[in-house]
């Protein structure tokens, strides 16, 4: 019997736990970009932009802040605002969420920058021991507008609900400074709208991705600025949640290779130990994310190895740049459950009528779903591809409906019908800016393959036996998408023509390895 083998980003040169300090970075080499962290009892919680994907807002967790598992989603079928919209919104949508634990209850928060800024929050949980999924709660616009990106509660100690956001320029015609607003004390609505609070138009331009905090009397924001490939890490402090502010630089790339370094979450373990967890823009493979030591002097926080990213630790010491290996990762699924794993994600909002999982036959089948072009279309099943040289690997069978007939009208007979030209498609598809597939032949299971190496070219392969691969198509380069990385997976689509049913793909296993 086949068996699912996934390990959601399973980092195998991690070879050890945080409690032991050895890790590498990057501790997730995947595409979770802005990402935002919180402790729950002695489980961590995170989550990341997930832009036009289905399902959004993917929930990991962790022991350690170093094994990254999916294990929800609090948007798992459609992005806020665009339910009746057929094609996706790509690089719109879920930006930038902030997570946090109040009243029994998971909180997110996420700035859709052509709408507002929404929370979605799970049920009241009975403890801290949450057990996934969750059922969420429908999201709620708190204050809509266009422009208002990365917001980030806290729930004072008297009880008061702030929250802190930034701008994108894009759309509200202003940018590099930051908000601090009041909201009534469950957090889904606008008591006081507030101030800026930040300006860092002179010296730390395109200031954003706030994080918000107190500590011992002191309000915190953690932010990035100098824009997300080039910049750095600030931190303001003020006695009062509405300032004046003071600030540091606390983290930049200086002589290491880490870029950036940009937006992430400050958690404190349960032994009293101060991580900071944040994410690297690599290009193709999207937003990466690394692990900083932390710790606090004169009430500041001190990040990283002398303000500069480190590659890991081994035996409770930091390692720094030059003596760091390489990611290593292998995923596997066996598609033998009833539903797709969370590590997947549709390109638009998902509908019941683009898959079945078959679980008794362990495969995974894909209708064909109508769109202009597959550039546009909903349904394209995706995973995030490793920052690293990679190759990924799915056994499929392409079953395409030759007796496509155009539904009859009222009034017509068999006579009537009439047949339809031969649309559907269906394979392995890699996608950024661009999308680059490689079809199925029809009726014969086939191995599809994509390779990429560490200069950044592709190549298509194609096997009959799964042992002896033969080159398909010309190597080619990708670019990453709207503020999303590039990604891998498999489609099935055709025409828009107007039919009585659909083709389909089989897809017996689906394998992601690093090179």
């Amino acid at each position: 019997m086949k068996h699912r083998a996934f390990l959601c980003a399973l980092c195998c040169f991690a070879a050890t736990t945080l409690m032991a300090l050895d890790y590498q970075n990057p501790v997730l080499p995947y595409d979770y970009s802005d990402p935002d962290v919180c402790r729950v009892g002695s489980a961590y919680f995170m989550t990341a932009s997930s832009f036009n994907c289905v399902p959004g807002l993917q929930v990991l967790r962790s022991d350690d802040l170093v094994h990254w598992q999916v294990v929800d989603a609090a948007l798992p079928d459609a992005v806020p605002g665009t339910e009746d919209n057929p094609e996706p919104e790509f690089g719109r949508g879920v930006w930038a969420p902030a997570i946090r634990w109040h009243n029994n209850r998971l909180y997110i928060y996420y700035g859709d920058p052509d709408r507002g800024i929404y929370c979605v929050r799970s049920e009241e949980q009975p403890s801290e021991q949450l057990q996934f999924p969750l059922r969420w709660e429908k999201a709620v616009l708190v204050k809509a507008g266009k422009g208002m990106i990365d917001p980030c509660p806290l729930w004072d100690e008297d009880g008061r609900c702030y929250l802190v956001h930034a701008y994108a320029g894009s759309r509200a015609q202003l940018k590099s400074v930051l908000v601090v607003m009041e909201l009534a004390e469950d957090g889904l609505s606008v008591l006081y709208d507030g101030r800026i609070v930040f300006d860092g138009h002179v010296a730390d331009p395109t200031s954003e991705g706030p994080k918000l905090y107190k500590r011992d009397g002191y309000y915190y924001i953690f932010h990035p600025a100098g824009g997300v490939a080039t910049g750095w890490q600030n931190v303001l402090r003020a006695r009062s949640v509405y300032g004046p502010y003071e600030y540091r630089t606390v983290l930049r790339q200086g002589s290491t290779p880490v870029n950036g370094p940009h937006q992430g979450a400050w958690v404190e373990t349960p032994e009293g130990e101060h991580w900071f967890l944040h994410f690297q823009d690599v290009g193709t493979a999207g937003r990466i994310l690394h692990l900083q030591p932390m710790r606090w002097q004169d009430g500041w926080p001190m990040m990283g190895y002398n303000g500069e990213p480190v590659a890991g630790m081994r035996n409770g010491k930091i390692v720094r740049y030059g003596k760091a290996g390489k990611p290593q990762v292998h995923t596997r699924d066996e598609f033998n459950a009833t539903d797709i794993g969370l590590e997947w994600q549709w390109t638009g909002n998902r509908s019941n009528k683009y898959y079945f999982a078959d679980a008794n036959n362990g495969v995974l089948r894909l209708f064909s779903f109508p769109a202009e072009r597959i550039e546009v279309a909903p349904n394209v099943l995706l995973q995030k591809q490793p920052a690293c040289a990679f190759r990924a690997t799915a056994k499929v069978r392409f079953c395409p409906n030759r007796n496509l007939m155009v539904p009859l009208l009222p009034g017509e007979t068999d006579a009537d019908r009439k047949p339809v030209e031969q649309t559907e498609q269906a394979g392995l598809i890699v996608t950024g800016k661009h999308c680059h597939v490689l079809c199925a032949p029809e009726d014969v299971w086939t191995w599809l393959r994509v390779e990429a190496d560490q200069k950044g070219v592709y190549r298509f392969y194609r096997s009959t036996d799964g042992e002896h691969y033969e080159p398909a198509g010309e190597p080619f380069r990708m670019e990453e998408g709207a503020w999303i990385g590039a990604k891998v997976g498999l489609f099935c689509t055709r025409k828009p023509v107007k039919i009585n049913d659909s083709g389909y793909l089989e897809a017996d296993w689906f394998e992601i390895e690093s090179l």
